[in-house]
């Protein structure tokens, strides 16, 4: 593509390259501590906007649902019209939108903007990685930014719970989305001064009706969970539904399959440890996001916790993610993905099964030592996943294979809002604990299949490309 900014190959120096990465961590930071936060803000929410526990899915849903939607064709506007400008772009949509839910006057409004902040979030971290990994190509180092990439997610879930708590006490729900504009403005500020701009070479043609049918496949699906309980599960509707999923997704494939350039190259579902990683992608935050979904709802209507009392509760998990997430990058980069897969399963399974047989006056010990082996999991979780869907793959389809990593990713968080949120509909605050008791199942048995995924990942770090090829990465939507 004629015109591309030299800074695609010109050599740039370390210090350069890493501080790019704390810049574009900003971005997922910021992402970050909105879902932390509005978990914590829930019950605040629900009791301010007269709501309940499905609106409340919803609240959290509409993001992450047009967040994993959005996320490959972002991605490859990006790469189209320019990393930086796109995602410059992507800061101002989500502070604007983050404005309107700090006004919202009623639920629906709340949604209808937490769905625009979905099409800011989908230009934000995918892209602002994308950046990264374009600037650091050698694979030991890349593997160490995807772990500090990680970790800044994990720093985020330690700032959400408790200045969450702190906000919502002392100034109401609200405050939970006027934090993010501070935060938004400084990105804007240092992304103009340190990020510079790059595309790809050879950019992707937009897919628009795989865009579509994929949105509808995800929205779909998170769809019925969320409103299985209330139609039934058998009923007419709920039937109707299975059968238009079915052939979306049918339609999707059939679709992607024919184009020359597909929204969602599905041969690299050919390479078992592909495939694994992006289930292993799915499972990871299914799990995640159906523990804060859970916890949020314990810990404040069964034990009667404030906001701040539920932020330091959970802290154990935020941090222990916070410290093993960059030594899983570490690990990655020097004994392969394996391990830290083999260490996430294990923690999580294990995290979740203290808490199966979950109760109203469950010791505080048992509570803690679980968060904190679930958080522990999350840590060494990320960067393995990452690195093993991009691995071993030429520049030109690493770019979709972070896409496609990031979408699964999204997908599990709005899969785990729902699965959690039905498993305990219609529960009370005297029955939420026993109700929530097979979602803490879910959990475990999400830590299982950790460990079998990781069977198939690769032992060691590979890096393969043709000789013509550049050994660069540019993500389409990486995280």
């Amino acid at each position: 593509m004629p015109g591309n900014p030299p800074s695609n190959h010109a050599p740039v120096s370390t210090r350069r390259r890493w501080t790019v990465l704390a810049v574009c961590s900003l971005s997922l930071f910021v992402v970050g501590l909105d879902t932390t936060i509005v978990n914590v803000a829930l019950p605040s929410i629900g009791s301010g906007l007269h709501v309940g526990t499905r609106g409340l899915e919803w609240t959290v849903d509409a993001y992450t649902l047009v967040l994993a939607g959005f996320l490959i064709s972002s991605g490859a506007l990006a790469d189209r019209v320019g990393r930086r400008r796109v995602f410059r772009l992507g800061l101002v949509v989500f502070g604007l939108s983050s404005l309107a839910c700090a006004l919202a006057p009623s639920v629906g409004v709340l949604i209808a903007a937490r769905v625009v902040q979905g099409v800011g979030g989908s230009m934000l971290s995918p892209v602002a990685l994308a950046i990264v990994v374009n600037m650091i190509t050698d694979p030991r180092e890349r593997a160490r930014a995807i772990g500090v990439w990680a970790a800044i997610f994990g720093l985020s879930m330690a700032t959400g719970p408790t200045l969450g708590g702190a906000l919502i006490a002392g100034l109401g729900w609200r405050s939970v989305f006027w934090v993010n504009l501070p935060v938004i403005a400084a990105a804007l500020v240092l992304t103009a001064v340190f990020v510079p701009e790059s595309r790809a070479e050879q950019p992707r043609r937009f897919d628009l009706p795989g865009q579509l049918l994929l949105v509808a496949a995800v929205g779909g699906s998170v769809a019925l969970l969320i409103e299985g309980p209330r139609i039934g599960w058998g009923s007419t509707p709920a039937v109707l539904g299975y059968v238009c999923v079915a052939a979306v997704i049918v339609g999707f494939v059939r679709t992607e399959a024919r184009r020359r350039e597909p929204l969602m190259d599905l041969q690299l579902f050919r390479r078992p440890s592909f495939a694994a990683a992006v289930v292993g992608a799915v499972v990871v935050f299914v799990a995640l996001n159906a523990t804060l979904l859970l916890n949020t709802l314990y810990l404040q209507h069964a034990r009667g916790m404030s906001a701040v009392a539920a932020g330091a509760v959970t802290l154990p998990m935020a941090v222990a993610a916070t410290v093993c997430a960059p030594l899983s990058g570490f690990l990655v980069g020097r004994v392969g993905p394996r391990l830290p897969l083999l260490l996430a399963g294990g923690f999580t399974a294990v995290g979740g099964l203290c808490l199966v047989a979950l109760d109203n006056d469950t010791s505080l010990r048992v509570l803690l030592l679980a968060y904190l082996l679930i958080g522990i999991g999350f840590g060494f979780a990320n960067a393995p996943i990452t690195n093993t869907a991009v691995s071993g793959l030429p520049a030109a389809r690493a770019g979709v294979a972070g896409g496609i990593t990031s979408t699964a990713r999204q997908f599990g968080a709005a899969l785990g809002i729902a699965v959690a949120g039905s498993i305990v509909a219609g529960a009370s605050n005297t029955t939420l604990a026993h109700a929530a008791r097979p979602g803490w199942a879910v959990v475990a048995g999400c830590g299982l299949l950790v460990l079998v995924i990781a069977g198939v990942s690769p032992a060691q770090t590979r890096t393969s490309r043709s000789p013509a090829e550049p050994a660069v990465l540019q993500p389409a939507g990486g995280e």
